[in-house]
């Protein structure tokens, strides 16, 4: 049986990602700072809590994290732990940056420590890319990132590089665009907008208050995106993949996709606030995922209405 070790199994990804593995007949293990006191609410959303042993675990902690790899003994490790909002880190740069940066620094200086036969995915992020001015991204494109969190994933993904080149380890960083589901905390916008159109739909008299609703993205269906990292670390040797739809839309067009599911006009019901605008933000994100497809054969399945349709019904 193939023993996986999820870093970060609380969050959307990871608890997809352990579904996942677990359908492949994984032996699967989990990270949290505090699994003692972590309800892992995604897991139990999931259907899966009591399959998934947990541990806890301080990646920012070399000593922590050499203790869990050591007593797992896992033949995989995903990285998917660290702040994950964007927003967030320009009011937590210091946390941003030591969580994924030290954090995926201590799982690779464990992996060589102890010479052992791991395969280790990193979860990038499409934020490393910055301004592309409208051009697609993919494996070769060079990094501008524009916010604390995008410097910190653009820094994790150089060091599993060189730690891939220095020491032979097999290491991949999945450069994933945005993938969104039911499992999305409150603070991200298109579950804000979801939950928002909810209540609407159902009586409320609020307004949705957005930013910069011209802001372009490539939205996919994150039970989607998992497969990709579990087939990075099935191949033959290690690469960094741009893992995304293909296809980019405005938020404006999320925002409308999401009123039409109830049958609503949008522009009746949404106010723009420049005070919500991000700083830096990027105006467009587009992607060219065809290294995954010829590679590893992945290709995503759902578009952002599908995307949206799903969130709507709360589809896990």
């Amino acid at each position: 049986m193939k023993r996986a070790l999820i870093c970060g199994v609380s969050g959307q990804d990871g608890g997809y990602l352990a579904r996942h593995l677990l359908a492949l007949s994984y032996e699967v293990h989990g990270t949290s700072r505090d699994a003692e006191t972590s309800s892992f609410d995604n897991l139990r959303r999931l259907g899966i809590r009591d399959r998934v042993q947990t541990w806890s675990m301080a990646p920012n902690d070399f000593r922590s994290v050499l203790h869990v790899v050591k007593k797992v003994d896992p033949g995989e490790i995903y990285n998917l732990s660290g702040q994950s909002s964007v927003a967030l880190s320009f009011e937590q740069p210091v946390e941003t940056i030591e969580s994924i940066m030290v954090g995926t620094l201590n799982l690779l200086e464990t992996i060589r420590f102890l010479a052992a036969c791991i395969r280790f995915y990193n979860a990038g992020s499409s934020e490393c890319f910055g301004d592309t001015r409208g051009l697609p991204a993919d494996e070769n494109t060079l990094f501008s990132p524009r916010s604390p969190y995008a410097v910190a994933k653009a820094a994790a993904h150089w060091q599993v590089a060189n730690y891939r080149e220095a020491y032979d380890l097999f290491a991949c960083t999945g450069v994933l665009f945005n993938h969104e589901s039911s499992l999305r905390p409150s603070r991200f916008v298109t579950k804000k907008i979801v939950e928002t159109v909810r209540r609407i739909a159902s009586g409320s008299k609020e307004k949705l208050i957005l930013g910069n609703t011209k802001v372009v993205r490539d939205w996919g269906w994150a039970p989607e995106y998992v497969e990709a990292m579990h087939l990075m670390l099935q191949a033959k040797t290690p690469a960094d993949y741009v893992i995304a739809t293909g296809r980019s839309v405005s938020l404006e067009e999320f925002v409308a996709a999401a009123f039409s599911e109830v049958s609503l006009d949008w522009r009746q019901y949404v106010e723009s606030r420049p005070e919500l605008f991000r700083a830096s933000d990027l105006s467009e994100s587009r992607a060219n995922p065809a290294m995954a497809a010829a590679t590893l054969g992945w290709r995503a399945k759902s578009g952002v209405k599908e995307v949206v349709k799903r969130m709507m019904a709360d589809e896990v």
